[in-house]
C-alpha cells in the first residue's frame, strides 16, 4: 500500500462542496467547462490524479484504493466534512468505491462515462488497448483513443481540441499513464455497487464503446437510489465535447440533492 499523496487542486465556486474526478491521462482542467455551470451554487473542487498534470509522481505501482486514499486525503486536508462526488471514466470508479468505503462524507455521487458488468468479450477488448499500447508505445494508439472519445464531427470541427487532449496523454508519465488504464480495466464494480446508497446519476454518450449505455443501464439498476441519462450522439469526451448537454443535468442533480 502506497502512502496517499498530496494532490493540485483548485477550487471555486460557492455553496456544498462538489469533488471532481478526473479519468485517465486527463487534467483537473477537464471540468473547467463543467465548473463554469455549478460555481455560482457549489464549491467545485477539481484535482490532478497523483501522476498527473500538477501532481507529484507515485513511487512504484497503485491501485484503485490508492486512489481513493488520494481523495481521502484531499478531503481531510480541506476541512469538507461532506460532499457531493463526480467522476468521469476512471473517475467515476474512483467516486463509488470513494462512497463505499467513507459512506458518511457523502451527499450524492455522479458516474459519467464509466464503466461496470462488463462480458468477457468486453474485459478482452479495453485489456487489448493497453497491449498494444504496452507493445507499440501509447503515442502509437493514441489516434485509436481519440477516435473513441471524440465524435467525427466534432474531431473535424476542433482538431486543436484534439491535439490538446492528446498532448495530455503524451505528458503524463508513460508508467503511470499504463497503471492508470490497467485499473480501469481491471476494476469491475459489479459486486459491490449495490452496497452504495448515496443519490447517484449515472450518465454516459450513447456512442460510448466502452461505457456504453447496455453498461450503465447495468450499473443505474444495480445502485440503490440512482437516475440515468443517456446523451445521444455521443462518445466517451462527453465533458470536453458536450459541456453544457452534462452540466445542466448536473446541475438539476445536485440541486436535488443539496
Amino acid at each position: 500500500m502506497s502512502k496517499a499523496i498530496d494532490c493540485a487542486y483548485a477550487i471555486e465556486g460557492q455553496g456544498p462542496a462538489l469533488f471532481l474526478i478526473h479519468g485517465i491521462g486527463a487534467r483537473k482542467t477537464g471540468w473547467t467547462k463543467i465548473v463554469e455551470q455549478l460555481k455560482d451554487q457549489f464549491t467545485c473542487i477539481s484535482y490532478d490524479l497523483r501522476g498527473h498534470g500538477g501532481s507529484p509522481l507515485p513511487e512504484g505501482r497503485f491501485g484503485l484504493d490508492d486512489l481513493v486514499d488520494d481523495l481521502e486525503a484531499l478531503r481531510a486536508k480541506l476541512g469538507i466534512e461532506t460532499a457531493h462526488f463526480a467522476g468521469h471514466s476512471l473517475g467515476g470508479m474512483i467516486g463509488p468505491a470513494y462512497a463505499r468505503r467513507h459512506p458518511e462524507r457523502v451527499l450524492s455521487l455522479g458516474l459519467l462515462s464509466t464503466a461496470a458488468f462488463r462480458t468477457e468479450d468486453d474485459s478482452s477488448k479495453v485489456k487489448a488497448v493497453v497491449t498494444a499500447m504496452r507493445e507499440k508505445g501509447i503515442p502509437q494508439v493514441l489516434d485509436t483513443l481519440t477516435a473513441r472519445w471524440f465524435t467525427d464531427d466534432f474531431a473535424a470541427a476542433r482538431p486543436d481540441v484534439i491535439e490538446w487532449r492528446k498532448k495530455q496523454v503524451v505528458d503524463t508519465d508513460g508508467d503511470v499513464f499504463l497503471n492508470v488504464f490497467d485499473i480501469y480495466a481491471e476494476t469491475e464494480m459489479s459486486p459491490w455497487l449495490h452496497e452504495v446508497s448515496a443519490p447517484t446519476l449515472v450518465l454516459t454518450g450513447e456512442l460510448d464503446g466502452g461505457c456504453n449505455p447496455r453498461l450503465n443501464k447495468q450499473i443505474a439498476e444495480a445502485l440503490p437510489n440512482s437516475e440515468l441519462i443517456i446523451l445521444d450522439g455521443l462518445k466517451h469526451a462527453i465533458l470536453i465535447e458536450a459541456s453544457e448537454r452534462v452540466g445542466r443535468p448536473m446541475k438539476a442533480f445536485l440541486q436535488q440533492h443539496a
